[in-house]
Order: C-alpha cells, then structure tokens, then sequence
C-alpha cells in the first residue's frame, strides 16, 4: 500500500509540474513587430522600426535610420525587452539615413499594424499638400500636410512632429509607407506640438522609394521588399 500512495503521489506531483510549466512554454512565443514598432539597438538606443516584411530571397527584412547604428549591431524589442537579439543590421547607407534588418523569423512575428497604425504597400512620393502621417515611439501618432522635396536628394518635408527615438518611424499617406523619420527641419522651432505653441519644425522624412531604389541598384539585403500583407 505504501509502494502504491508513493507512485500516485509522484505522479501527482509530475502532472501538476505540467500544468504549471505548460502556460510559461506557451508564452514565450514570436514576439510581434511592425512599422512603429519601438526597437532597440545594441542595448541602450531606442529607435523606430519603419516596416517589416519579406524581400526577394524571402529573408524577414525591416528597416530604421542608419544613425542608429551601423552594420552589425544588434537589435531587440523596446516592448519585450527579455526576448533579446531579434535581428541584426546588415546594411546601410549614411547618405540616405537608412539602415535593413535582417530578423530572425523564429523569434519575429511580422505585423501590419501597430497601435491602429497600419501598413498597406509602398506608395508614391507624396506631393505638396498630401497629408502623411506617422507613428513612432517617443511622439506617437500624428499627421500633416507635406510642404514638397527637401533639399537633401531623397527627402521630403512632412508637418509630422518627431523628437530622438523617432529616427526611423514609419510616414504614411492613405496608409501607403512613403518615408521614414530623419530627423527635424531646423532647431528653431519645437519638433513636435506644444502647448500655447500652435506650430512646429517640419520633420525630414526619407523617401521610401530612394532607400528601396538605393537597395536594389546595389543588390543588398531588402532587395525586392514587400511588406507584411
């Protein structure tokens, strides 16, 4: 008797340990990205992730500024902190500020949309008086009209608001990705609005279609990117 009540209470004791492990296994999942997501690059500089889709190699590929880090750096969620490195920077181009991730699709889940902010294709280069909008991780969400091309090749100035940690953010128009945050127009003005400041610095927002341009007339990774359906 004593034989049998030790077996039926280790097995007991092995069916309760799976029922506790069993939940804490199923969390540990993919963790979700997508363009405006907050991600963080080498540990201690917080950025915002453009886009994420796959390119023509079918590689996982998404995108933010090149000054957020160089070739190399590693890359992980601002969100899930503990989910560690879930990409690296394989390519870049200072000119035009930006910077392809490669993710690793075990660890990644991509997503067209973020906080309401979604994603539908690439669009034109917006013109002057087309809203665009953005998401990024420091400022949110928030709209204006586009002014016309900057003076940089490759620029646009949108009457979006942005401040560090937006470097790389998503720019909409009618939901198509047409740019990503550089940075702000001048230092005169305020980046984003304020209280009883009624008007703000346009933001630089990088075309999308000159970093996919630059991409494919060198062959790097991001060649053919579709983002995430």
């Amino acid at each position: 008797m004593r034989h049998r009540w030790h077996a039926a209470v280790a097995a007991a004791v092995t069916a309760l340990a799976t029922i506790v492990t069993a939940p804490m296994a199923h969390a540990a999942g993919p963790v979700d990205l997508g363009g405006g997501s907050g991600i963080v690059i080498e540990g201690d500089t917080f950025c915002t992730l453009t886009a994420i889709g796959n390119d023509a190699s079918g590689r996982l590929i998404g995108f933010t500024s090149a000054h957020c880090g160089g070739p190399g750096a590693k890359v992980g969620s601002e969100a899930v902190p503990d989910a560690g490195v879930l990409g690296t920077m394989v390519a870049g181009n200072d000119g035009l500020d930006y910077a392809v991730i490669e993710f690793d699709p075990q660890k990644v889940r991509p997503v067209d949309t973020v906080n309401g902010f979604r994603i539908d294709g690439i669009g034109p280069d917006p013109g002057f008086g087309d809203v665009a909008c953005k998401l990024g991780r420091t400022t949110g969400y928030s709209c204006g009209v586009t002014w016309g091309p900057g003076k940089d090749p490759g620029t646009i100035l949108n009457q979006v608001c942005g401040q560090p940690g937006d470097s790389g953010a998503p720019v909409t128009v009618n939901n198509r990705l047409v740019g990503m945050i550089h940075g702000a127009f001048t230092e005169d003005l305020p980046t984003c609005i304020v209280k009883y400041v009624p008007l703000h610095t346009p933001a630089v927002t990088v075309s999308m279609n000159a970093v996919l341009g630059d991409i494919a007339a060198k062959n790097r990774p991001g060649t053919g990117f579709v983002p995430v359906p």
